[in-house]
């Protein structure tokens, strides 16, 4: 009985995270950005970016519900003094998470520079190297996985949690890349060549060519 709870909690968690993954992907997509610019015109796109964050926020409240309130046995607890090792781990996560958000320009990220008056959507800027992005190429997600990954206390829900970001995470690095290679052509591919997608490899920013 307890077995057949604890994998209907699995399932329900999976299930619930990929609906909201794949929705989140798709509404990050270009040519869906595109559809909804042709289609409600400059004025609504402007507010495109602020309202995918907001839904994006949003539409994870029922994974985080179904994964804080659905049955899922504790695997293990990491005692003293290697708790606390993990949980500093943990706020190197969330420290160079913000810092990342910070190296992507945070009015754009969330969305609010785009309704500032003489914001120009179409503009073209050269491609910039920055920061952590010298030595990773999506630091959100490095740091993100920093998280998930080394929590002291792990059930079967958090790990189940943690291998969804993880191909959620990894799957939507190579969808970002489609779009940035667009974008930036040769010199994303050579970017690419250089900096490790996902596990950092310090360098000076100055030596990417």
């Amino acid at each position: 009985m307890h077995y057949n709870r604890r994998m209907q909690s699995i399932l329900i968690i999976t299930t619930v995270f990929v609906v909201w993954a794949i929705i989140h992907s798709l509404l990050a997509d270009y040519h869906v950005k595109a559809w909804f610019r042709r289609r409600f015109g400059d004025k609504a796109y402007r507010g495109y970016r602020l309202g995918y964050n907001l839904f994006a926020t949003l539409s994870f409240v029922p994974v985080f519900l179904a994964y804080s309130t659905l049955p899922g046995r504790y695997l293990w607890s990491v005692p003293d003094p290697w708790r606390w090792l993990l949980l500093g781990i943990q706020a190197v996560g969330l420290v160079g998470l913000i810092v990342a958000v910070f190296h992507t320009r945070v009015g754009e990220f969330a969305g609010i520079s785009q309704l500032m008056p003489g914001y120009d959507p179409d503009r073209s800027e050269p491609m910039r190297i920055t920061g952590l992005y010298c030595a990773v190429r999506h630091p959100i997600y490095f740091f993100g996985l920093l998280l998930v990954w080394f929590s002291p206390d792990v059930s079967v829900n958090s790990l189940t949690i943690a291998l969804l970001f993880t191909l959620y995470f990894y799957f939507g690095a190579i969808h970002e890349e489609t779009s940035l290679r667009q974008e930036f052509g040769s010199a994303y591919d050579a970017y690419r060549r250089q900096v490790p997608m996902l596990i950092p490899r310090p360098r000076r920013c100055n030596s990417i060519r």
